[in-house]
C-alpha cells in the first residue's frame, strides 16, 4: 500500500515555524519586551506589532494543527508501542534535553546582556510547546487507535457529514469559542505555560487529526471555499484591529483564528502539495531550528543592538543573524554529529544516512 506524503502540510510546518522566528525577533522592539523575558531595545519599532497582531492569533494553533495531523500519518504504519517509543524519542527526549541545556543558554544571554548575576536554573522556555504535545499524545492516544480501528465506522461518517460543507469546520470552531468563554483567557495570544494555551493546543491538536482521518473532504472543502474563510478572518480581524484595538472579545478571536488556518489550509492544498529538495531540507531542519532559535536570536541582540545603526537595519541585522546563525549550527554541527541528532529531534546518524544513501545509489 502507498502511503501519500502531504507537501502541503509539511510546507505548513516550515512557514509557521519562519513566522514564529520573525515574531520572536519583533518582540524585541517592543517597549514590553522585557515583561516577557526578551532583550528590549531602547528604540522600538511599534508599527511592527500591528501585521503581528494578525499572526499571533493563528499561528501557533497551526502548528497544533499540523501536529495532530502529523500523528496521523506516522500511525499508519505503527503500533502503539511504536508510536509511543518514537513520539518519545522525538518529542520528550529534545524536550527534556532542551529544558536543561537550551533555554538555559538565551537566559544566560540575557542576564549578561543585563548585567545581572549569572545564574543557572532549568526552565522550559519556548520549548513548552513540546511538553503540550507530549501530553496530547498520551491521552489521545487510545481515541486515536480506536478511531483507526474503527476504519469508517459512525464517528467517520458523521466527520465525512459535517465536513462536507463550508459550514462544517465553522461549527469546528464553536469548541474553541467555548475554551475561551470557560477558560477566560487575559489575552486570546498568550498561549506559553497557560491553561488556554493548553486546552487551545487541545482542541486544535484534536482536529488536526480528525481533519486527515475524514479523508479527502476535509480538503476538497478548504480548498473550495478558501476565500470564504479568509474574508471572513480579514472581517473579524478588521473589527479586532479597529473597534478593539487588537484584542476583542475571547469568542470573536476563537473564531477569526479558526478562519485564518482553514483559509491557509485550503491555500496550501492548492498550492504547495509538491515535493521539492528545498522542502526535503527544510522540513528537516524546521525542528532543531525551533529549538535552538532564542539562543541565537539573543545572541544577535547581544551584538547588534549596540550598534550606532537605523532602528530597522537592527531588526534587518538580526533577522539575517538569526537566520544564518541558525542554519550553520544546524547544517555544520546538529546534522552532522551523531550524539546531537536525537537530542534536538533528527533521526539516525548523519554517517549512517549517508551510507544508506551510497548503498541504494549503488545497488541502482
Amino acid at each position: 500500500m502507498k502511503i501519500e506524503r502531504r507537501y502541503d502540510i509539511d510546507w505548513l510546518r516550515v512557514i509557521a515555524i519562519g513566522l514564529l522566528l520573525i515574531y520572536h525577533i519583533a518582540i524585541i522592539f517592543q517597549p514590553w519586551a522585557m515583561f516577557v523575558g526578551f532583550i528590549k531595545s531602547d528604540k522600538f519599532l511599534e508599527g511592527l506589532w500591528k501585521p503581528m497582531t494578525m499572526l499571533n492569533v493563528w499561528r501557533i494553533p497551526l502548528l497544533f494543527y499540523v501536529s495532530g495531523m502529523g500523528l496521523y500519518f506516522a500511525m499508519r504504519k505503527r503500533n502503539w508501542r511504536q508510536l509511543l517509543l518514537e513520539r518519545t524519542k522525538r518529542i520528550l527526549l529534545p524536550f527534556l534535553f532542551g529544558i536543561v541545556a537550551i533555554t538555559t543558554l538565551h537566559m544566560f544571554i540575557f542576564q549578561s546582556y543585563y548585567n545581572m548575576p549569572i545564574g543557572y536554573f532549568p526552565h522550559q522556555g519556548h520549548l513548552w510547546f513540546l511538553g503540550n504535545i507530549f501530553v496530547y499524545v498520551i491521552t489521545l492516544l487510545p481515541l486515536f487507535y480506536y478511531l483507526k480501528k474503527a476504519g469508517n465506522g459512525k464517528i467517520k461518517r458523521v466527520l465525512l457529514a459535517l465536513l462536507s460543507h463550508a459550514g462544517g469546520p465553522l461549527l469546528i470552531s464553536l469548541f474553541f469559542v467555548l475554551e475561551v468563554l470557560s477558560v477566560k483567557p487575559q489575552l486570546f495570544a498568550l498561549y506559553a505555560q497557560t491553561w488556554h494555551g493548553f486546552f487551545n493546543g487541545f482542541l486544535a491538536f484534536l482536529f488536526g487529526f480528525l481533519f486527515v482521518y475524514s479523508g479527502k473532504i476535509f480538503w476538497q472543502t478548504v480548498l473550495k471555499w478558501r476565500w470564504l474563510y479568509i474574508g471572513l478572518a480579514a472581517i473579524l480581524f478588521g473589527i479586532r484591529y479597529f473597534i478593539f484595538a487588537t484584542e476583542a472579545p475571547g469568542y470573536l478571536t476563537a473564531i477569526e483564528s479558526n478562519c485564518w488556518i482553514f483559509g491557509v489550509f485550503g491555500l496550501g492544498y492548492k498550492y504547495l502539495n509538491k515535493p521539492s529538495k528545498t522542502l526535503s531540507y527544510l522540513s528537516q531542519a524546521a525542528y532543531p531550528v525551533y529549538i535552538i532559535h532564542m539562543f541565537v536570536l539573543y545572541a544577535g541582540a547581544l551584538f547588534i543592538l549596540p550598534l550606532e545603526i537605523s532602528i530597522l537595519l537592527k531588526f534587518i541585522a538580526i533577522v539575517i543573524f538569526t537566520g544564518v546563525g541558525c542554519f550553520l549550527i544546524y547544517e555544520f554541527v546538529l546534522r552532522r554529529i551523531g550524539f546531537l541528532r536525537p537530542l534536538f529531534g533528527l533521526k539516525w546518524t548523519y554517517k549512517r544516512i549517508e551510507k544508506v544513501k551510497t548503498v541504494t545509489s549503488n545497488l541502482n
